[in-house]
């Protein structure tokens, strides 16, 4: 394997210049940096290449959004065409019908489609049209589960060991000094893949609670698959005390065909969705049943749930989803789930031939490595210890420096243009650095 340099000079360059005008150097809080954050210049397909010209192979894909990878022919050439007739109207266009047309047949449970901005805005307004619906306020959440920047959907979103509580009765924890006491008062905290806690919970405060959000794979709680009776436990819960069932599917909707409530068995009534519906532009959408939806209908005039936005359903952002989504067929969901069998099967062997304190979660065309020798339960088992954490920044590094992009503590992607030579050597550089990291394994072995 042939090492990159760690830190490009021109990367370096800008960095300085960023610090001159953003409050830490950055513009989001997301954006991973080993001391200097790595600047792009452009992306072809599944590479990014940095502002000093060196390639890598891009596993973060702005945080799963480019299931095409980048600079995606079908999406180029649809938004040069509409950028000749327009950018942005006061008016609709046919293709936000089209794009919304595509939703509904393909996704089950969405009925009818509002489109906003953002992921955070399609949660945001999913929670407003549950509590309109309902007349109810509280909700709940799985804790750890990221579901945007929305106060009551960032509630125990960074618990800790510190603060987050007895395990059978979570503590709502706040996610930023000064966040309201009274949005913790309104958050229930479920943990992932308890069935019994989640039972008792949801009756609980079943008479003040809207609705109950599930990403049914949470990324940022560990992509961790649910257990056979935690989707079903749920469900059943849900219905027997009047709770709407949110399926945050803004990641997971590329879990497969048709998203991954489907896969998982969960039937919700409202439905999240962006990242790859917008094919690399902004977008959010909310779906679900007919009579859900209707809180956002405004024809008799005022609305339950009033909903607008400058730029949502733009037309740029339905022309490039719709493009993308037209080419994400049956097909090529069954390409990147072999893919993705390749990756994970590939470390997971890797790591067993090799005796290492690690494992490997994850389904369909995402994957993310643990510090630990068991699969996690829920966030909590996930959480890592320091020394955990330093070796996965390690591990970040070492990827790095040979030519891979791989998110730190988050979702790793796959991406159409990705051959099975690319992802043979993402198992290569893996089995490189269990190689290299024999003390920091050994010492992480010791602590388990």
């Amino acid at each position: 394997m042939t090492g990159i340099a760690r830190l490009g000079q021109r990367s370096k360059e800008s960095f300085a210049r960023a610090r001159l005008v953003f409050p830490d150097g950055t513009s989001r809080v997301s954006i991973e940096r080993d001391s200097v954050p790595l600047y792009i210049e452009r992306g072809i397909g599944s590479y990014l290449v940095d502002v000093d010209g060196r390639r890598f192979l891009d596993l973060n894909a702005n945080f799963t959004t480019l299931i095409h990878g980048h600079a995606f022919e079908p999406v180029v050439e649809a938004l040069t065409h509409q950028l000749q007739r327009g950018s942005c109207f006061a008016n609709p266009t046919e293709s936000e019908i089209e794009l919304a047309e595509l939703l509904c047949g393909r996704i089950p449970q969405v009925d009818r489609v509002r489109f906003v901005n953002t992921g955070t805005e399609a949660v945001l307004f999913a929670i407003k049209a549950a509590r309109a619906f309902t007349g109810r306020s509280k909700i709940a959440k799985i804790e750890g589960a990221y579901h945007g920047a929305y106060d009551w959907a960032e509630v125990s979103l960074a618990a800790t060991p510190d603060n987050w509580g007895d395990p059978t009765a979570p503590k709502s924890t706040a996610f930023y000094r000064g966040m309201p006491a009274s949005v913790l008062d309104d958050v229930v905290v479920l943990r992932f893949n308890d069935v019994e806690g989640v039972r008792r919970l949801l009756s609980l405060h079943a008479h003040k609670l809207a609705a109950v959000v599930l990403d049914p794979m949470p990324s940022r709680g560990g992509l961790i698959s649910p257990n056979a009776e935690f989707i079903p436990a749920v469900q059943e819960a849900a219905r027997k005390n009047g709770i709407l069932v949110i399926a945050d599917e803004v990641l997971n909707l590329r879990q497969s065909f048709r998203g991954a409530s489907a896969r998982y068995g969960l039937v919700p009534d409202l439905v999240t969705m962006g990242k790859i519906i917008g094919g690399g532009l902004p977008i959010g959408a909310i779906g679900g049943r007919e009579d859900v939806m209707k809180v956002f209908d405004a024809s008799a005039g005022r609305p339950l749930l009033p909903q607008s936005g400058t730029f949502s359903a733009n037309p740029l952002s339905m022309i490039a989803g719709l493009a993308a989504m037209r080419h994400l067929d049956q097909v090529a969901f069954e390409d990147l789930e072999m893919l993705g069998n390749i990756v994970r099967h590939g470390i997971g062997r890797v790591i067993s031939n090799r005796g290492a304190p690690l494992c490997v979660t994850g389904a369909a065309s995402l994957f993310r490595i643990h510090p630990m020798p068991q699969i996690p339960n829920d966030y909590r088992d996930a959480y890592p210890a320091p020394a955990a954490a330093t070796l996965m920044k390690q591990l970040t590094r070492f990827f790095a420096g040979n030519g891979i992009i791989l998110p730190h503590a988050a979702a790793a992607s796959i991406s159409t243009p990705m051959t099975r030579a690319d992802v043979e050597s993402i198992v290569d550089v893996f089995a490189g650095f269990l190689d290299s990291h024999q003390d920091m394994l050994d010492s992480i072995d010791a602590r388990t």
